[in-house]
């Protein structure tokens, strides 16, 4: 099963959202957060989360770009534990337990949404509010369109050489 984890190719994100998600950590779209925002609440960094910024489901930051690749059954499963527990702590639901279906539907959302993907594969999310709520679209842009290799950072992570 594939879902999606946080990329970065520069600071951007940094600056641009309240509160960025971590670089690989695992993300879904988190357009709920939104489900009850009007023009109003479009504002600033807000307005930015809104309009591109996919949830990571470790730090609840955003990021701009994800990228699909695999994740095994028990890292979902405490991904699902993780949301369910967002979901009490910041909208109330009522128990684990309740949250916890909830979470995994989120989660096989994403992963719906990443099955038809190679790994590598960015995606890129866009809202807007209309009459009847927030619409969110989707883009990929495939590793071999995205010329990941003029973003790769080359180099020995011990900093031996």
């Amino acid at each position: 099963m594939n879902l999606a984890r946080a990329i970065h190719f520069d600071e951007s994100d940094m600056r641009v959202f309240y509160a960025p998600a971590r670089t690989g950590e695992w993300c879904v779209p988190g357009g709920f957060e939104f489900s009850d925002w009007g023009e109003a609440d479009l504002a600033g960094k807000a307005r930015q989360a809104f309009a591109n910024g996919w949830l990571g489901v470790e730090t609840f930051g955003r990021v701009t770009f994800v990228a699909v690749t695999r994740i095994e059954p028990d890292e979902l499963e405490a991904l699902a534990k993780r949301l369910a527990e967002h979901f009490v702590e910041i909208y109330g639901a009522p128990s684990l337990e309740a949250a916890l279906p909830v979470a995994r539907e989120e989660l096989a959302q994403m992963a719906e949404l990443c099955e038809d993907h190679a790994p590598n594969t960015l995606l890129t999310v866009a809202r807007e509010l209309t009459e009847a709520g927030v619409r969110e679209s989707f883009r990929a842009i495939e590793a071999e369109d995205a010329g990941l290799e003029q973003f790769a950072i080359h180099g020995d992570p011990e900093g031996l050489h």
